[in-house]
């Protein structure tokens, strides 16, 4: 009869697993819940805003007001077909990282943040070319106050997605098994997608 070895590395690796097991089941990971209560918090915002622009719409004669300059398509369509395109961007990268594909995670990421920077380059632009402002009419105000308070929300999607960039530098710091930074950051940001979408839909469509 064969006596076997045992090996205390073996013995102290299983004891570990069964520990974080255990770690894991008595305190769940709430930060997936947590991040989509915020959004649906930052949604009920918007839904707000969105309210009272088509109140303001519904309420006058004429809308935009008489006078005001009409707003052009060209810039504000490509801005929204980059945006659009950034979610599929990103997608990617949450794709590659559950392939354990450190290189393809980075490439995207790096990627859906140039493309963020664009709109906001794109937006920014917009602006210094319009021929009203802030306070021109009440159409101007809820416009800028819309697209800033978008804006704003782009700009905090794109520092999310340099964070998660560079704490991807460390190896195994994501990984198949560990990325909630990055799927927050993407749920965030087709979160930002959509809104813009109906902003578009709202301001330069309709």
């Amino acid at each position: 009869m064969q006596s076997q070895i045992i090996d205390p590395a073996k013995i102290e690796e299983n004891h570990h697993q069964a520990a974080t097991v255990d770690h894991h089941e008595a305190h769940p990971d709430h930060r997936l819940f947590g991040l989509v209560v915020f959004l649906i918090a930052e949604g009920m915002i918007f839904l707000g805003m969105f309210g009272a622009y088509l109140a303001f719409r519904s309420t006058l004669p004429v809308w935009p007001p008489a006078g005001t300059p009409e707003l052009e398509l060209l810039l504000p369509g490509v801005n929204t077909v980059n945006l659009i395109a950034s979610s599929f961007v990103m997608h990617n990268a949450d794709t590659a990282i559950k392939k354990n594909d450190e290189k393809g995670m980075r490439t995207w990421l790096a990627i859906t943040a140039a493309m963020g920077a664009i709109f906001l380059v794109g937006q920014v632009y917009e602006y210094t070319h319009l021929e009203f402002g802030l306070t021109t009419n009440l159409f101007a105000s809820t416009f800028y106050v819309l697209t800033g308070f978008h804006g704003l929300h782009v700009t905090i999607g794109v520092l999310a997605i340099l964070a998660v960039l560079w704490r991807s530098r460390t190896h195994g710091y994501y990984s198949n098994q560990r990325h909630f930074g990055i799927e927050a950051a993407e749920l965030y940001w087709h979160f930002v997608d959509v809104i813009w979408i109906i902003l578009f839909g709202l301001l330069y469509l309709l």
